[in-house]
């Protein structure tokens, strides 16, 4: 495993145990050359999940790419990365759950929303903005209307 911080290509396993959502091993890791500390994840390679984009192309499911645009519709709100990290194993475990490894980029972004509503309503109005591209006010307070 390399560093992150140095990029030595030497570490050692320090800790290990199963994370919070039970699909993944946690590993606490030290560098064996700057002696930082830094965490990974052992999860089962499955199928994966692929995303139908609006103009018809497809791309794999990116966490990375989910979590991005969740942290910024949580900006300032009083939600931590350990829930967002349990909001996207939620939705990929449901994705997984119900063997679907294709889904479109409109029912991805469904399933999100309906996960923030119950975490942060400021986040999931965030979202919503740019998820669904509002074109005006009407739309945006018809979303706001819906949400109460």
């Amino acid at each position: 495993m390399r560093c992150p911080f140095c990029g030595h290509d030497e570490t050692k396993v320090v800790d290990s145990r199963v994370s919070e959502s039970q699909d993944a091993i946690r590993r606490r890791r030290e560098c064996l050359s700057c002696e930082q500390r830094f965490t990974t994840y052992e999860r089962v390679e499955e199928m994966p999940l692929m995303v139908l984009k609006k103009d018809g192309h497809r791309e794999p499911f990116d966490r990375g790419k989910l979590m991005r645009g969740l942290v910024v519709a949580t900006v300032k709100r009083n939600v931590t990365a350990q829930q967002l990290e349990g909001l996207i194993d939620d939705v990929e475990a449901e994705l997984h759950n119900s063997f679907r490894y294709e889904i479109s980029a409109k029912q991805l972004g469904d399933l999100v929303l309906e996960q923030l509503k119950g975490l942060d309503r400021v986040a999931y109005v965030r979202f919503a903005s740019v998820y669904k591209d509002f074109q005006d006010l009407d739309e945006f307070t018809r979303e706001l209307k819906g949400l109460k």
